[in-house]
C-alpha cells in the first residue's frame, strides 16, 4: 500500500486511529510505503527504512533514527547528494 502524506490535515486524535489501523495491519507479507513530511506520524508507525527523497531520487537510506535526525537538522545537508541546489 503506499500512504501519500496520509497525516495531512490530520488532528492528534485522528492520526493515532489512520497509526492503529496501519500497525494492525503490519505483517512479513505486506509491506507499506509511508510518504510523510513530517516526524509526527511515525512516532506512532515506526518505520523499517527511512529513504530521503530529493528532486525524486534518493539521497539518503537509513533506519527510523534518520527521521530524527531530518525532523532536527532539516534536509539541507541531503540536498548535495542528490544532485539539487537548493
Amino acid at each position: 500500500a503506499i500512504l501519500d502524506e496520509t497525516d495531512s490535515g490530520l488532528d492528534v486524535d485522528a492520526l493515532r486511529i489512520v497509526a492503529e489501523g496501519v500497525n494492525s495491519m503490519r505483517s512479513p507479507e505486506r509491506s507499506f510505503i509511508v510518504v510523510t513530511h513530517y516526524q509526527r506520524l511515525l512516532n506512532y508507525i515506526t518505520p523499517d527504512i527511512v529513504h530521503i527523497l530529493v528532486d525524486g531520487k534518493i539521497a539518503q537510506t537509513g533506519g527510523p533514527e534518520l527521521a530524527l535526525v531530518v525532523e532536527k537538522d532539516g534536509y539541507r545537508e541531503y540536498l548535495p547528494a542528490a544532485g539539487a541546489t537548493g
